[in-house]
């Protein structure tokens, strides 16, 4: 039975790749520590209820993994490409449906419930790149960890998942150049 469903908000995005997915757990020794709740997460994603409820961690993983390659692509072809792989295997389709009154309401349907978490993310981040482009994209360039981001930036030059990692980089390069000069 189908399954129909609105976009994730970008937020929800990159808590799902960087709290589940494989890489950024191992990138900054977070691998055997515990997840947060499903629940947690799937409250957040704004996913139907008989999507969420079905929602393992393993699933998760595995969505996070698949999504992790799009923000991880070396080029711009790289990214588009596994992208569309991406929406192409979740078999995702446009709806149109009613809202309030007469009002139409875009919204996506895929044919598997085991899909749609993936076939969102991936729709929410090509909107996103269609807007911002291929450069607002990426994994964290701090030592240790594998964390993606979305540039939201006025200026386009987010190279970090966090203040904390951006931070952490400045600190180490200041006493790095410290050292060589004592």
């Amino acid at each position: 039975m189908a399954v129909t469903f609105t976009e994730i908000p970008l937020q929800a995005l990159t808590d799902l790749v960087n709290g589940w997915g494989t890489l950024p757990r191992e990138g900054d020794g977070r691998g055997d520590a515990p997840h947060r709740p499903v629940s947690a997460i799937a409250a957040h994603l704004g996913l139907p209820a008989r999507v969420t409820v079905g929602l393992t961690p393993e699933a998760l993983a595995h969505a996070a993994d698949r999504l992790h390659t799009v923000f991880s692509a070396q080029d711009a072809e790289t990214c588009a490409r596994r992208l569309t792989r991406l929406l192409a295997d979740s078999g995702v389709r446009p709806v149109v449906g009613t809202g309030d009154g007469d009002a139409l309401r875009a919204a996506w349907s895929v044919d598997d419930a085991d899909d749609a978490l993936v076939a969102t993310a991936a729709i929410v981040l090509r909107q996103y790149l269609a807007a911002r482009g291929f450069a607002r994209i990426g994994v964290c360039t701090a030592g240790n960890c594998a964390d993606v981001y979305l540039d939201q930036s006025p200026g386009g030059r987010r190279r970090f998942c966090s203040v904390t990692c951006q931070n952490r980089t400045r600190v180490a390069a200041f006493r790095s150049r410290k050292a060589v000069a004592d």
